[in-house]
């Protein structure tokens, strides 16, 4: 990842990285879902239940970016309104 820059006081991730692994991992559950659903006789409850956890879990990283992105916006809006006209 050379878009995420570590030392011992400062980390910092870009948004594409951030975007890019929050799709992989959809494209990983959905994948799942669809291994799961073609072998629907032989599917144990137990990988149904690890499904939906998953699935949840998804959602929780898909509600937390929508959420940063909605604070940067409002920053961002915050500091065009506070900008005085020279």
């Amino acid at each position: 990842m050379s878009d995420m820059i570590s030392n011992k006081d400062k980390v910092t991730l870009s948004f594409q990285t951030l975007i890019s692994q929050y799709r992989r991992l959809q494209s990983s559950l959905v994948k799942q879902i669809r291994a799961l659903a073609s072998k629907m006789c032989q599917a144990a409850p137990g990988q149904f239940l690890l499904l939906q956890f998953q699935m949840s879990q998804v959602t929780q990283v898909g509600e937390s970016i929508s959420n940063l992105i909605a604070q940067v916006n409002s920053m961002i809006n915050s500091t065009i309104r506070n900008q005085k006209p020279q």
